[in-house]
């Protein structure tokens, strides 16, 4: 992967490892000549996010919508920011920017992005890896009920197994490299989103 997005909250959490590990991920992709494209903001995981890899030497892609630029939460220093006007063109630029996802810990944002993504792979539309960092088991219960919706079959098998796991950074980061997209029959072309 030359370039990966990051979806993570603009809240810190209480807990700090969630705050380290967010640090180890970054330096892990820096070290792995792998950019991050994020939503652009200078707090909570996403600021956390990209001020590690730009400290350790990477490059940043920020994507923001105008309201929340405007709101001064945008991030100052990136080595690249985008405007744009709306949050569909945020994912849509981000996904266009990356070759695959990682999601953090964060909160409704965090998964509405996740979940397109997801959804666009089962759609066909991307053969992406999209990843979860299961830092100190944040996902079990999310993981859980997707097992649920698989067991109800709500969620075939190809579908389920789109979504890597795993609470080591450097593990999550093989995962991905090694990652073989399901073959699902294409429902939809890009123009038709």
């Amino acid at each position: 992967m030359k370039s990966v997005t990051v979806f993570c909250g603009a809240s810190p959490g209480f807990d700090k490892v969630y705050q380290s590990e967010a640090v180890r991920l970054a330096q892990l992709l820096v070290q792995q000549k792998t950019d991050v494209v994020f939503g652009g903001g200078k707090i909570g995981m996403m600021g956390i996010v990209a001020d590690a890899t730009l400290a350790a030497g990477g490059k940043v892609t920020g994507v923001i919508p105008i309201f929340l630029k405007t709101k001064e939460v945008a991030h100052d220093s990136l080595t690249e920011m985008h405007v744009v006007k709306t949050m569909h063109e945020r994912k849509m630029l981000m996904h266009d920017l990356s070759d695959g996802v990682i999601a953090l810990a964060g909160g409704y944002g965090t998964l509405e992005e996740l979940f397109e993504m997801l959804t666009w792979a089962q759609l066909g539309l991307h053969e992406k890896p999209i990843g979860l960092l299961n830092t100190k088991g944040y996902f079990n219960h999310l993981l859980k009920f997707l097992d649920q919706m698989h067991e109800e079959g709500f969620l075939n098998t190809a579908n389920r197994s789109m979504i890597l796991v795993h609470e080591n950074p450097e593990k999550l980061l093989t995962m991905m490299n090694n990652y073989v997209a399901p073959d699902v029959p294409k429902w939809l072309t890009q123009k038709e989103v």
